[in-house]
């Protein structure tokens, strides 16, 4: 890759982490802030902006080292590392996003039990729970390929590590290491899926037996902010995960790579700040009142 070409991608991928960052740092100190996003809906995306500063950062700063320096290597402690903090955000953001569309879904099909069903004891146990699962599924996947011998010729061919590049650097018979692994983090990722997709139905169901059409719009945009985000969040790892094996190192695999381990964490708080009313009212009037002290 020629220098020139590294120094721009070192520049564009800094902008896009300190974005990331600043956005997601942003979403949390305004739910803060703000009473009135004190709501299960926020608590979760304030969670999620968290998980989304340490998922950006499990592998934005190595490849900016990267950019910038003609040794690229990784120790093996330390590529396994990234490795388990990657897949275990991940997996962890692909439960927090079910627990989210279960709270829309309570919200509303089931509106007058949503400050029951809802309350801040189970909000608290949902996102205990989302992180439980990516750890403890991201755990299970780094002891099973850390058990297999691995060759001399280390070469990860990929922007970060991750388990499926990792599996084919092993010298012995991977295929059982790499069975349990898809069926380990293949069935939480599309139980999450899922269980997403039921509760969608289940709103579209509702929505569509509503008669007025102000109704209708205000129940599409309690849910439109999150429902965008599932859609890039799932898409690209299914794209990614789904390629077949020959061609599974290739550029388009690279970026869509990038695509979910970069970019969606600098587009989702851009996506629900400007789509979300009750958001952008939040920030003027934190504005406002910034200005008034000033004043």
């Amino acid at each position: 890759m020629p220098p020139g070409f590294q120094n721009i991608l070192f520049v564009v991928f800094f902008v896009i982490y300190v974005c990331t960052v600043i956005g997601n740092v942003l979403v949390i100190l305004i739910i803060f802030l703000d009473t009135t996003l004190h709501k299960p809906m926020y608590f979760f995306l304030a969670n999620l902006s968290l998980i989304e500063i340490f998922y950006s950062t499990s592998v934005s700063p190595n490849n900016l080292k990267n950019f910038l320096s003609e040794d690229r290597t990784i120790s093996f402690v330390s590529c396994f590392t990234q490795a388990y903090f990657f897949v275990a955000l991940g997996v962890s953001e692909c439960v927090l996003l079910s627990a989210m569309a279960y709270d829309r879904y309570i919200a509303i099909c089931q509106p007058l039990l949503y400050s029951v069903r809802m309350n801040p004891k189970c909000c608290l146990q949902l996102v205990m729970f989302s992180l439980t699962m990516g750890f403890l599924n991201s755990l299970i996947h780094t002891v099973s390929i850390a058990t297999l011998r691995f060759c001399k010729d280390r070469i990860i061919q990929n922007f970060f590590c991750d388990f499926p590049q990792i599996l084919k650097l092993a010298c012995t018979d991977a295929k059982l290491h790499e069975l349990a692994s898809n069926l380990v983090g293949g069935s939480v990722i599309l139980g999450s899926l899922i269980f997403t997709l039921v509760s969608y139905i289940c709103i579209l169901r509702a929505v569509f037996s509503i008669q007025s059409s102000h109704g209708k719009h205000k129940a599409f945009s309690t849910c439109g902010s999150h429902l965008m985000v599932v859609t890039i969040f799932y898409g690209t790892i299914i794209l990614n995960y789904m390629i077949p094996v020959s061609i599974s190192y290739n550029l388009q695999n690279k970026v869509i790579s990038v695509m979910y381990g970069v970019m969606t964490p600098f587009i989702n708080p851009i996506i629900y700040s400007f789509r979300n009313a009750d958001f952008m009212k939040a920030i003027n009037k934190i504005i406002v009142e910034k200005k008034k002290r000033i004043i």
